[in-house]
Formats: structure tokens, sequence, C-alpha cells
């Protein structure tokens, strides 16, 4: 064929510059349009948004990994530094392991309790950042429970993101960190935030800051689940000593240390927030392709 009956290339179907800075609105854009329509699809306004660190690791595998440097440790005949660190930092990662078993238990309960619903047009399905640690434990007891549940990874270079346990239909991978964050608190009816680090405290600000000034219109029960670490990562007390933030500020958030606590309380506001009759109650999400009364804006 001549060059010359050739067709030029569609715009969108141009990967060159789609992948330019001129179309970052495009993909942008592409990040919102195209996780809404595929919860419009399966119907999902509600979700229990669980956060934690991704380097928890589950109870067996931390057993095992503190055996192994112990017999290390045992065996060596002048013990190293190195080795007392191995030790030491297995012996921290089964301390913490406690927390993947304790994500696994609640996400599989919240997950029966919402099949269980004699309303079935509110479902309050496990939502997690798709990746290992405390979010593969969410999305993990979600399928023990034979529910769906959401992943929302995010790329990172030499990092997988999408755990095993996410349902395959509701498994997205973003590029850019605030279009992430915007479908954790969209949808979101609750929030726990288990031990985690740096991604897992701009999370919880995030949150806490949409709260606080009144940009989330909606009430979102927030769960700090593991008050030692919290306690130790989070000085609120200090916070309104010094009046940076207000004397009741504190009270966003509810603490809890085992999974009774966490399950009675998400599902009591649950029940009390969206599942108890109140009179002229807008109801808010992506089916129905509107913005909705969640946010101001």
């Amino acid at each position: 064929m001549s060059r010359k009956n050739q067709r030029p290339e569609k715009a969108y179907r141009n990967l060159e510059f789609l992948n330019s800075p001129d179309a970052r609105s495009l993909r942008i854009l592409s990040e919102y349009l195209e996780p809404a329509a595929r919860f419009r699809r399966f119907d999902m306004e509600d979700t229990i948004v669980f956060f934690g660190s991704a380097r928890t690791v589950p109870l067996e595998g931390a057993k095992g990994e503190v055996e192994r440097a112990q017999a290390a440790l045992n065996a060596a005949r002048r013990p190293t530094p190195a080795l007392r660190l191995a030790l030491d930092t297995a012996t921290r990662a089964l301390r913490m392991s406690r927390y993947y078993e304790d994500a696994v238990a609640l996400a599989k309960r919240i997950t029966e309790w919402s099949k269980g619903l004699a309303n079935h047009r509110r479902r309050f399905i496990v939502c997690s950042g798709a990746g290992p640690g405390i979010m593969e434990a969410a999305n993990r007891g979600a399928s023990q429970a034979a529910g769906l549940s959401i992943g929302l990874g995010i790329s990172l270079p030499n990092e997988v993101t999408i755990n095993p346990f996410v349902s395959r239909e509701l498994a997205f991978e973003f590029h850019y960190f605030f279009m992430r964050k915007f479908w954790f608190a969209y949808l979101a009816k609750a929030l726990v935030f288990f031990p985690g680090g740096f991604g897992t405290l701009d999370e919880l600000f995030e949150i806490l800051t949409l709260v606080q000034t009144g940009k989330a219109r909606k009430k979102m029960p927030i769960v700090l689940y593991g008050t030692p670490y919290w306690n130790e990562a989070i000085d609120f007390k200090a916070m309104v000593r010094w009046g940076t933030i207000g004397p009741l500020d504190p009270d966003l958030v509810h603490r809890c240390d085992d999974v009774d606590c966490a399950f009675d309380y998400l599902t009591a506001e649950l029940v009390r927030l969206h599942l108890a009759p109140r009179r002229g109650r807008k109801e808010s999400g992506v089916t129905a392709g509107r913005t909705g009364p969640d946010f101001a804006g």
C-alpha cells in the first residue's frame, strides 16, 4: 500500500500522544471514569476500607522466619551482629503478624455480616490498596467469606501491586496517587487503619482532614486498630496541647485492640448511619452517575 493511501492514526489510538504530558488530563480523567463505570456495573456504592503496612506478614510465615533466624544464631560458632539483627527483625515481624491475622478475621466477619443483611440493596464491600501485608489480609478475609473485595492498586517500581485475593473484576491499578485516594474516600462508609508506615499515615491524615474541614459531609466511622502502635506513632494529645488541633478532634477516631471491638463498633455505626430508616435521607454513590452529597464542592 502506498503511503498516499494510508490513514492517519486516530488520536485515541496514538499511544505516544496518550503517554505524553499533553494528554495528562485524559489519563487523570480515565482514572475517574473507568473505575466509576466498573463500580456502576457491579452496583457498588459502599466500601469498608482497610489500611495498614505492606510489610506485615502472616503468623505462620513469621514463625518460620524466627525459627530459621534462631537456628542460624545457635549454629554460629561466633554470633555476628548480622545474625542478631536477623533474629530481632524476625521477632518484630512475628509480633506484628497478629495484625495480619486480625485483619483477616475482621474482613471475614464484616463480609459475612454484610452478606446476611436483610436489605440486599446495601452491600458493604471490603476494599484495600491491593498490595501485600494488611491489604492482602483484608482481601483474604473477604475471600474466605466467599465475598467480593476491591483492590485499588498503585503502580510502583519493581513491586507487584495486586494480591491474589482481590476479586478479579474489581482489581484496579492507578498511576496517580491522588486518584487512587479519591476512590478510597468516595465510596467509603467506614475505614480501619492498622499499624502502617508513611503511606498509611498519608491516607489517615487525608481522611481526617476531609472530615475535620467538613469536605466529607458523610459520617464515616474511623477505627485506629492497635492502640500501643498508634499511641506512639501519633500523639494527638500533644497536638491539642500545642493548639494545632481542637480538643474534640481526637474523637474523630475510635480505638480498638481486638476484632470484637472493631466489628461491634463498625457494624453498629453502619446500621445507625446507613441502614436505620431516616426520613428525607438522600443516597449517594456512582450508580446514578451523580456526585451526590457526600463531598462538598
